[in-house]
């Protein structure tokens, strides 16, 4: 499957927790990445710069629906069941299942 063009879901619904030029804290869930450009495009796609878990969540018809909507709720939906909240001693955002390591892999 292919890339719905404009959709731009999975560059705004999910966390990302690995720095992003603009983001070097990552991506909040919900807010949309500061690369995405006015046709809803990847700046960074082909970039070295660009997080390697943005090139890892592929494209899917559970995951993208039959619209930009439906994939919106799925991937909102994914980040709510999956985020843990942050233990007590913890000063950073929730680790979610687009969390990566050190290597800058997803888990």
């Amino acid at each position: 499957m292919e890339c719905r063009p404009g959709c731009a879901a999975c560059c705004i619904a999910p966390s990302i927790s690995s720095p992003i030029p603009g983001m070097e804290l990552g991506k909040p869930a919900g807010v949309r990445c500061v690369q995405l450009d006015e046709q809803d495009g990847c700046r960074l796609f082909g970039d070295s710069r660009r997080p390697r878990v943005c090139g890892s969540l592929q494209p899917s018809i559970e995951m993208c629906g039959t619209s930009r909507g439906e994939a919106l709720r799925w991937l909102a939906q994914l980040e709510r069941l999956t985020t843990t909240p942050p233990s007590p001693d913890t000063k950073t955002r929730p680790h979610t299942l687009f969390r990566c390591d050190a290597t800058n892999m997803p888990l």
